[in-house]
């Protein structure tokens, strides 16, 4: 079974009561949420694709997925989270209210393949413990077209490690090209996301391949002849990509567009700032990263 764990605040819309959190302090902001506890918390930015995921139950019939409410909130204040996902109609039964504390720490006890929050540090926390982290890029954006779940990735520090990238930064493109070509046949080592890549693409065969409700990209700068090294890495690893944007570089944001991403990973922050307007975004916490 696959398992996310996700935060509070990037499941709903959260923003008015962070502000009076921030503004006012914890008692104001415990006094807002429990006279509201039951008025329902609005759509977050990954909330449609918690809806879709979790719509992955219903279409096989069985329990493939499974999302864990991982929460900064006390158990007082968070009963208007618990509210809202009763109200939503969300299959969410396990939770964690940590009382102001990092929630990171019970990703790992609950043996998720994912950690999605809002919140930097808690997202390198969760990397440090071995969970694959993203944080949420919060803005008004959100997609919810249909039933089919797309998921995009970005390649290098992504789903492979960063050791070719660094060549790139440090020596540039045709020391980069000249590598990956003298290497095509020796696999990528794997990176951050590699771990949850490979979960999906094994929730994948649970339906026909000609009609899966979950569609996956990557979406990386690479192109010829860099390409050649990622084809056979993913072969090598057994790991079938729906589709692959080999992009040289240019602005990924259209193309993810047409893609129409539930959400899409990279460790760039710069190129998650572009993205996130167009598309759900998570910014990969890769521990090597400089970003």
């Amino acid at each position: 079974m696959l398992r996310i764990g996700i935060t509070s605040r990037a499941l709903f819309n959260l923003s008015s009561s962070h502000s009076i959190f921030e503004k006012y302090g914890l008692e104001a902001y415990r006094k807002h949420q429990i006279s509201n506890e039951n008025i329902p918390l609005g759509e977050g930015q990954t909330f449609p694709l918690v809806k879709k995921l979790l719509n992955l139950n219903k279409l096989a019939e069985k329990d493939l997925v499974e999302v864990i409410l991982l929460s900064r909130n006390s158990p007082d204040t968070g009963l208007r989270i618990f509210n809202s996902i009763e109200h939503h109609g969300l299959n969410i039964k396990k939770a964690a209210f940590c009382g102001g504390n990092s929630p990171h720490i019970y990703a790992k006890s609950f043996e998720t393949h994912l950690f999605l929050s809002a919140d930097l540090d808690d997202c390198r926390l969760s990397t440090l413990n071995g969970i694959p982290s993203a944080r949420i890029m919060l803005t008004n954006k959100i997609n919810n077209s249909d039933n089919l779940l797309r998921i995009a990735f970005d390649g290098d520090s992504v789903i492979f490690s960063d050791d070719s990238q660094l060549i790139f930064e440090n020596y540039g493109l045709e020391a980069f090209n000249r590598n990956e070509k003298n290497l095509a046949d020796e696999p990528l080592s794997k990176g951050p996301f590699q771990s949850f890549l490979e979960q999906l693409c094994i929730l994948q065969q649970s339906f026909p391949r000609e009609d899966c409700p979950l569609r996956i990209a990557l979406v990386t700068a690479r192109s010829a002849p860099s390409h050649e090294r990622v084809i056979k890495t993913l072969r090598d690893w057994n790991i079938r990509i729906d589709e692959s944007l080999f992009l040289q570089g240019i602005d990924k944001t259209a193309f993810l567009e047409d893609f129409l991403a539930d959400i899409f990973f990279d460790d760039q922050f710069e190129i998650c700032e572009s993205a996130k307007h167009s598309v759900p975004t998570g910014q990969v916490i890769n521990l090597n990263s400089r970003n």
